[in-house]
This record gives C-alpha cells, structure tokens and sequence, in this order.
C-alpha cells in the first residue's frame, strides 16, 4: 500500500513536471513573438518605455527557454541558475538606463496613440503568461519565482505605458511621461532580479547543508 501510494506522487510529480515544461514554453513563444511587435514599434515611435519592455519580453522568453532546460536539474544547480537568470533580469534595466540617457539628449515626445495601442496588445500576452505561471509560482524554487515574477512585473509595466500613452495624447505632450515610465520599468526589474537572487540563494544555502 505504502509502495502504491509512493509510486502514485512519483508519477503525480512527474505530470506536474511536464505541465511546468510546457507551460514555460508557451510563454517562451508568446514572450519572443511579441519582442519583436513591441520592439519595432518603439523604434518606429522613439518609445523608451517600450523599448524597455521589447527587452524585457526578449528576457522573459530567455528565462522560460533555460526553465524548461533546467527543470530537471539538482536543487543545488537550479539555484546556481537561479543567480544567472537573477543577472538576466537586469538586462531591460540597463537597456531602459541606457536608451532614456540617449532620449535626453533628444526628448522628443513618441506617437501617444501607438504608445498606449502597443502597451494594451503587451497588457493582454503578458496577462495570459502571468496567468498559465501562476499555479506554478511555487514549484521548482527560484526558477519559476523568476518566470512568475517577471511576468507580474510586466503587467504592471503595461499599465504604466498606457497611462503614459494617455497623459502625452490628453495631458502633457512630452517626452517625460514616456521617460518616467521607462526608468520605472527598470527599478521594477532591479528589484524582482535581487527578490530571484535572494531566493536562489537560499536554496544554494540550503542544499550545501
């Protein structure tokens, strides 16, 4: 009975295994379609805000590939890359530095319209990502903290861009609305890549036990 019973979870955690596996990769090719939609239309409109989220949905796509990858990994290796991807997260928030420094010298307000259109189409993906990541925010440890994480994160980076999208079409027509969220977007980042870092961390601490 007891050996019925352990051969029932070993194969109920290797479905929820596989459930993982594909749904990071469905939010892998969800993220890596749309970086290119959003990273065109911020260069076509001169967007920090959206660039800054193009290279956040290149990173999500990123993480969720090497989660699928890793998956079945030792809990000390999948904290080992738990650090990694904890680096990778702040990769949209140097970029978003990066590209506002280089709008200063150029504040030119983007297209309002095509601003607020662009960040509701990312609203919706990254809702749905946040959504199928949900149920699993506390399976694998660190990694899927980071899949969730960046997920949440990206939501409210939408919200932001439409409401700077709206504020330069009624409000303030100027490059800052859109420079402000940009910056805000990599302060987002910056902390959910050191929230990743202390829990990988953790786990590393705790499997050298």
């Amino acid at each position: 009975m007891v050996a019925e019973r352990a051969s029932d979870d070993a194969g109920a955690g290797v479905g929820r295994t596989a459930e993982l596996r594909r749904a990071v990769l469905l939010v892998a090719a969800l993220n890596l379609g749309f970086f290119g939609v959003e990273f065109a239309m911020a260069l076509a409109i001169g967007s920090v805000s959206l660039f800054a989220d193009s290279v956040d949905f290149l990173e999500d796509a990123s993480i969720n590939i090497l989660i699928a990858v890793a998956i079945g990994w030792s809990v000390r290796n999948r904290a080992r890359l738990g650090m990694g991807l904890a680096l990778i997260i702040l990769a949209p928030a140097a970029a978003g530095l990066w590209t506002a420094w280089q709008k200063l010298a150029s504040p030119l307000a983007p297209a309002a319209w095509p601003l607020t259109l662009t960040g509701t189409a990312a609203l919706v993906v990254n809702m749905t990502c946040a959504l199928i990541l949900a149920r699993f925010r506390h399976h694998h440890g660190s990694l899927t903290k980071a899949a969730f994480l960046s997920a949440r994160n990206d939501v409210a980076a939408n919200i932001a861009i439409i409401a700077a999208g709206v504020v330069t079409a009624t409000v303030w027509p100027s490059a800052w609305p859109d420079l402000i969220v940009g910056l805000g977007i990599a302060a987002m980042n910056a902390d959910a890549a050191r929230e990743v870092w202390e829990a990988a961390h953790g786990e590393a601490k705790a499997a050298r036990a």
